[in-house]
């Protein structure tokens, strides 16, 4: 009987070590992603800033052929 707890509470004392280093990982990933995601914001905002809209402004569009 004694051997069996023994053997369960090593078995829980691997778990716990594997829960642990488990949660250190999603931390680590959480960060990275939250790093990533700004890095693409900032990308984005950088390129919509460099390049010129190719919409042109009301004023300055030629009317249909219709009119």
């Amino acid at each position: 009987m004694e051997n069996r707890v023994t053997e369960l509470e090593i078995r829980l004392t691997h778990l716990e070590d594997t829960i642990e280093v488990l949660n250190k990982t999603i931390i680590k990933q959480h960060a990275e992603i939250d790093m990533l995601q700004l890095q693409v914001s900032n990308l984005e905002k950088k390129i919509k800033a460099s390049q010129p809209s190719q919409v042109a402004h009301e004023s300055e569009e030629t009317p249909p052929p219709h009119y």
